[in-house]
């Protein structure tokens, strides 16, 4: 049969054959093609000639065409056929379906539908075929029957997509579901149905399904709707990720997690590539991608910055096109989110309205860890992004040394924490990724060497990081850092120092570095620059200090171990011993040629040898002998000859040019300190073998610092040459040599102080030689002071750095202060009956403290050394905080009449310094410090329970009492200075309160109660009082109660703008008063009303991008209205108590100047928030169309009581101004006071126009407001139209008459009338247009 139809088919017409098969009976047919197709036969041809005799022109033909159809689908659906074969058959009914009549094809595609719904399909191959049926479908022309009425080919196909869409899809047909409609013309609505549906099964789906899913979807966003396509795949994952956070994060006994963590993280990538892949084909997704992102920014309600999307961004880099916007963005949220991290942690107001949102650093340090697995393409992004947060966010400039904050004090902590996030990108993708290793060690190296000028201490704490990471992986990038040293000699110092630190540990693996180190070093040891020369000596200090030679003793102080194992064996192989001896000797002799150097090399050496010797204790010998030569060239070896030091031979003088050649005093701070070390130290267990010469050198040198003490103590000035006549002035020769001359002897003696002070073991001989040598300083000191008071010069307010040591200095307090031993009664009482004495030591302690304060280390031993030093600063403030508190200021001066200072003011003012010193450098151990300040000895008792918090508060009633008897005692007793450091005091303690507990609500209410009980008028100790109580307040509650009293209080003391006007005085406040209302605190409340409004803005603009994403989607606006309302309800309250405060102040009469200009600037402020406001329930009507009745309260407050009243204030300040113009006009006839004082018009009366226009834009939007609310918002408002801001021409006119000016002079005037008068044009048609 089948050989007939095939030979009938080849015939030329087809009549035959349709009558052969009309013959036939329909399941022969049926058979017969089975039988072909499972044999694998010429079924195609069979097919084809079947159709072909079944032409659509015929009825019968069109349903035995339409039942082998529908059969050759089953048949290629059960899966019996050979893949050839049901490819093919395939292939002819797809060319067929265009023959088909509409009805036919809308049966067709629904029998498909009913399939897929049902789940029959078996193997999905002929879904291939439902495209091309809708197709087909779209190109029938005229109506057709669907359902119960008739639609066009267009709409069945719409009717068709919507109930294929609406059914149930089974999982395993959803990927070949989505690829199918890809090729579907589909218009916009139709593709949103497909996305929303292919979105709605990801749930359903295994995770391994994803990625091709993605893939499809993709394709199919080129149709259109790709908003829905990022939107959902976005939310998708991130929900994901948190589902799997919280799984990982919850009972890890439970092995129920649904994903394992590294599945998850590579169908991620995965995802993220196809992304990628998709965006270079199309940007338009790409530009999609960024919009959704950025809109997100607006609101920042909005979840869409989460890890995925982050991920997602930086691989979108590898873009070109892209690159510079989407790190633009990423910097954008970075530093936004941390500047509102940053207001809500200053502010309790906000805390309690907004939700706590992740941080974006969190979210992109979440992306680092997760990059490990095999994130590619995302690392090159976060390389590039660590390095472009470094170098935007770094410190900006420096200035001797010292690195200058450009920013201003706020918006620098936020750029701080971007650039520490950069660092850690990059050091923990630097862990992670061995691939980009070296781009990150070369990027940065390349920073700190290129970067000479500005500051790179954020590069180099990052590059120690990395190096103590890992110093062996480093070893392969080796010849990086060689190549590095060669540009040593041209690098700053500071820098040098950083850089060898940091590489330290690589020179202890590698040999080869360490060699190439010193040769460079060596070179730089003969360069020409002095530079280059110090350089040379920090680096070969560093390399002393750091290779221990064998039998050294172990130094508890060693700071700097490498936590490296592998390191450790390398460091203490057999190499190591010997050949660290003979290379640190090598040095020792390098170090030595600098003794021949300038002052400054020289100086460096002296201030490095004792590190090196604590370091590497079997180099004493070598160090000791070197410091005992250089002290014989300078040192008068007959005992009977005065004074005992040549200080001729320190002085270099080349021509006029006088320098330092020696810095004798430092050379003798050095030998004391060695010497004492060494005593302590190496002596004790030296005591079984004595060898002789090794004793020789250190019973030297205790000799010759014994007989210079003797010696010095017998000499007189005028043994120096330095008595009262000598001459001290900068200018002369000789001036400069006395001066170089007083500073060497007075360092000497210091260092003598200490030397003595510390071998007397508490005799009084000895007590009595250093008050002696203290003398000695004491009158030179004098001198210099009373010489440069007369000159002025810039050496007088320029006091040299002390040559004590900070351990010295805190062991002489306590002895002075707290030692009540009775062997030691006798001997301390020759230092305690000096009281120049005690104040000198105080004093010392305070000038180490304010030098920690500005460069984080103190000089002298151990001055590097954080541990050290804040064990000593603990010691320092038991004194201090003991000496301030047991012996008040009124008691002490009460008793003696002296200059200066008294001790417990300088007590308390050391006090103020480290308080704020600790927190700046020693955060973490606040606990600690706290403890150690507890005087109660019973240190037995398990008191580590107690919070900072307590412990802060029992500091604090301490200082509290003291101001409390400081303001009990009378108003011409009382110490403003000491008065503002007690709150100083306070307010640092303060920051260590925890807000919420009951001891921070005491010290509020505590500073509150002072403010209102207390009248002092004195404007320091006002302003510190009150910004005190500013910051206390804003972290308990929104201060606008206490703005509102406050302006009332200064109203009450200034009078008003009408001075015919009696203002009832309200007392809320003792503190404010005639003297203090203005400026001070006048000044302080409009700063604290402009930071309310900052807040309330911030807030606004949340609100609104809320709005705005909300009528994105129209279904949640509802309930997001009713979200918003307790901050709307907030914003608005706010807005009321700050309109009457401000009602206040513009009529209180302000002294003209800074206060009425900040006013006007506020209320311009002030305005222009109201109309944010304003302009938010616009938004908010369109959607939901009414708005509260506060909102109405506020508009008619603003109205009645702020409005009127500032114009008021305007003229009020205008007439102000001219009286002051008429006034100097008759006082001087010169032309220049009068053009200086219109100049001074000119610049005040500026903020003028800006209040003006701002109230007419609030007024604008209050008219569409009412317009789009329909209530009537206008009728409690008297529209504006007095413009009474011009310079009147009038007194012009009478000022140039009297001036008796020629044309040129009058030409000049008249243009700054006309300057003046500008805006008011413009405002004037402004105002028509909002009338009209």
């Amino acid at each position: 049969m089948d050989q007939k139809i095939l030979s009938l088919a080849a015939g030329k017409t087809a009549d035959k054959l349709q009558e052969f098969l009309q013959s036939l009976k329909e399941d022969d047919l049926t058979d017969l093609l089975q039988n072909q197709a499972v044999k694998g036969k010429a079924a195609g041809a069979l097919l084809r000639a079947i159709f072909k005799g079944s032409p659509c022109s015929e009825k019968a033909g069109t349903l035995r065409r339409r039942k082998i159809y529908t059969y050759c689908i089953q048949l290629v659906e059960s899966g019996d056929l050979q893949k050839e074969v049901a490819s093919e058959i395939i292939g002819l009914l797809m060319l067929e379906a265009h023959h088909f009549p509409g009805p036919l094809l809308v049966e067709l595609a629904n029998e498909f539908i009913s399939a897929i719904k049902e789940g029959n399909l078996v193997n999905g191959k002929s879904l291939e075929l439902l495209p091309i049926i809708l197709t087909a479908l779209t190109t029938k022309k005229g109506n057709m029957a669907y359902g119960k009425g008739e639609l066009s080919g267009e709409e069945c196909k719409k009717q068709l997509i919507n109930t294929l869409c609406s059914g149930r899809w089974d999982q395993q047909y959803v990927i070949q579901l989505t690829s199918m409609f890809k090729d579907v013309p589909l218009t916009e609505e139709e593709a949103e149905l497909v996305v929303e549906k292919v979105l709605r099964m990801f749930s359903k789906m295994n995770l391994q399904e994803i990625p091709p899913l993605v893939y499809q979807l993709l394709v199919l966003s080129s149709k259109g709707s790709r908003k829905s396509v990022l939107e959902g795949i976005i939310a998708f994952f991130n929900e994901l990720d948190k589902q799997h956070a919280e799984e990982q994060s919850g009972d890890e006994l439970l092995d129920l997690v649904t994903v394992p963590s590294g599945e998850l993280r590579h169908v991620e990538g995965t995802i993220i590539l196809h992304f990628v892949f998709a965006i270079k084909l199309d940007y338009e997704l790409g530009r999609e991608l960024l919009k959704h992102l950025k809109a997100g920014q607006q609101g920042d309600f909005s979840n869409n910055l989460c890890p995925f999307s982050i991920a997602l961004l930086l691989s979108v880099t590898r873009i070109q096109r892209f690159e510079e916007q989407v790190f633009d963005l990423l910097k954008i949220s970075i530093v936004k989110s941390f500047k509102d991290l940053q207001l809500l942690q200053g502010s309790k107001f906000l805390q309690n309205l907004v939700p706590h949102r992740p941080c974006v650093s969190a979210m992109i340090l979440e992306v680092v860890k997760n990059s490990v697995h095999s994130w590619d393409h995302v690392t090159q992004g976060l390389v590039e992004l660590g390095f472009i947060l470094m170098d935007s966010y770094g410190p900006k400039k420096i200035l001797d040394g010292k690195t200058i904050e450009t920013s201003s004090g706020l918006s620098r902590m936020p750029n701080q924490h971007a650039c520490k996030l950069g660092a850690n990108i990059l050091l923990e993708t630097f862990k992670i990724h061995e691939m980009i290793r070296q781009e990150i060690l070369k990027q940065v190296l390349n920073r700190v060497v290129t970067r000479a000028s500005s500051p790179i201490s954020h590069f180099l704490d990052l590059l120690s990081n990395i190096i103590m990471y890992a110093p062996l992986v480093l070893q392969s990038c080796s010849s990086k850092v060689t190549e590095t040293f060669d540009y040593l000699s041209f690098l700053p110092l500071q820098t040098v120092q950083g850089l060898l630190k940091a590489v330290q540990p690589l020179l202890k693996v590698s040999m080869s570095m360490r060699d190439s180190l010193i040769l460079v070093l060596r070179k730089a040891m003969f360069a020409s620059q002095l530079d280059a020369r110090k350089s040379a000596v920090a680096g070969f200090l560093l390399l002393l200090k750091n290779f221990k030679v064998l039998g050294s003793l172990s130094s508890s102080q060693c700071s700097q171990s490498i936590g490296v194992s592998q390191v450790h064996v390398n460091v203490h192989s057999r190499y190591n011993s010997v050949a660290n001896e003979t290379f640190c000797l090598e040095i020792m002799d390098s170090l030595r040629r600098c003794l021949g150097q300038q002052a400054d090399v020289r100086l460096m050496l002296y201030e490095g040898f004792y590190d090196v010797l604590r370091r590497n204790s079997q180099l004493a010998n070598s160090i000791m002998q070197t410091l005992l030569s250089q002290l014989k060239q300078f040192y008068e070896p007959k005992p009977d000859l005065l004074p005992p030091l040549k200080l001729e031979a320190c002085i270099l003088t080349q021509g006029d040019q006088i320098s330092l050649q020696e810095p004798l005093d430092y050379l003798l701070c050095c030998i004391q300190h060695c010497l004492a070390w060494y005593k302590s130290r190496v002596v004790p267990l030296q005591q079984g073998e004595e060898e002789e010469e090794e004793e020789a050198f250190y019973q030297d040198l205790d000799d010759m610092l014994e007989s210079i003490t003797n010696r010095m103590i017998k000499s007189e000035l005028e043994d120096f040459e330095l008595d009262k006549s000598a001459d001290f002035s900068q200018s002369t020769g000789i001036g400069i040599k006395n001066n170089i001359c007083a500073f060497l002897v007075m360092g000497v003696c210091e260092v003598l102080i200490e030397y003595n002070f510390s071998i007397s073991n508490f005799s009084k001989n000895k007590f009595e030689e250093v008050l002696s040598l203290f003398m000695c300083y004491k009158k030179l000191s004098d001198i210099l002071n009373e010489k440069a008071g007369k000159g002025k010069t810039k050496m007088a307010n320029k006091t040299n750095d002390s040559f004590l040591s900070m351990k010295f200095v805190s062991d002489l307090l306590t002895a002075l202060f707290r030692d009540s031993t009775q062997s030691h009664e006798e001997s301390l009482s020759v230092l305690r009956s000096s009281n120049e004495f005690m104040r000198y030591a105080v004093n010392v302690a305070l000038q180490k403290v304010q030098q920690l304060k500005e460069t984080g280390h103190v000089s002298g031993p151990d001055g590097q050394n954080p541990n050290k030093i804040f064990q000593n600063l603990c010691d320092i403030t038991r004194v201090l905080l003991w000496r301030y508190t047991s012996i008040p200021t009124s008691v002490e001066e009460s008793g003696k009449k002296e200059k200066g200072k008294s001790i417990s003011l300088l007590c308390l003012e050391g006090l103020q310094k480290i308080f704020s010193a600790v927190q700046q450098f020693y955060q973490p151990k606040i606990q600690q410090f706290l403890r150690a300040l507890d005087v109660t000895d019973n240190e037995d008792r398990e008191d580590a329970d107690v919070s900072v918090t307590q412990r802060a508060a029992f500091q604090i009633r301490q200082f509290q009492r003291s101001l409390l008897n400081l303001l009990s005692s009378q108003e011409e007793d009382f110490n403003s200075k000491e008065a503002a450091l007690l709150v100083t005091v306070l307010t640092s303690l303060s920051k260590l309160l925890e807000p919420s507990s009951p001891q921070f609500v005491q010290m509020l209410s505590w500073t509150s109660k002072i403010c209102k009980e207390n009248s002092r008028e004195d404007a320091l100790f006002c302003k510190s009082l009150m910004n005190l109580l500013f910051s206390l307040h804003v972290l308990y509650k929104s201060p606008v109660t206490l703005l509102r009293d406050l302006s009332q209080d200064i109203h009450g003391h200034l009078g008003d703008i009408d001075r015919d006007v009696e203002v009832e005085k309200t007392n809320h406040f003792a503190m404010v008063n005639l003297r203090t209302a203005a400026p001070t605190v006048c000044l302080l409340v409009l700063s604290q009303a402009e930071k309310v409004l900052e807040e309330v803005d911030w807030l606004i603009t949340k609100l609104k991008g809320q709005v705005s994403q909300e009528t994105l989607s129209e279904e949640a606006s509802s309930q997001a209205t009713a979200s918003n309302h307790p901050a709307e309800k907030a914003i608005i309250m706010q807005l009321g108590t700050l309109l009457t405060f401000f009602h206040e102040l513009v009529q209180t009469a302000l002294p003209s100047g800074s206060c009425v200009d900040t006013l006007l600037k506020d209320l311009c402020k002030m305005y222009t928030i109201l109309t944010a406001l304003v302009r938010y329930y616009l938004q908010v009507c369109r959607s939901s169309g009414g708005i509260p009745k506060n909102m109405e309260k506020l508009v008619k407050l603003s109205g009645s009581h702020l409005t009127p009243l500032c114009y008021s204030f305007i003229s009020y300040v205008q007439n102000k101004k001219s009286q002051g113009l008429k006034y100097t006009g008759e006082k001087k006839k010169e032309k220049t006071a009068v053009a200086t004082a219109m100049a001074r018009v000119l610049r005040e009366t500026k903020p003028i126009p800006n209040l003006i226009f701002a109230i007419e834009q609030y007024e604008k939007f209050l008219i569409h407001l009412s317009k789009r609310s329909k209530v009537n918002l206008m009728q409690h408002i008297k529209l504006s139209t007095s413009r009474d801001f011009k310079i009147k021409g009038n007194i012009l006119d009478m000022v140039l008459r009297e001036e008796g000016e020629d044309e040129n002079e009058e030409g000049t005037a008249s243009e700054h009338g006309g300057q003046n008068k500008e805006p008011a044009k413009k405002k004037r048609k402004k105002e028509m247009k909002c009338l009209s």
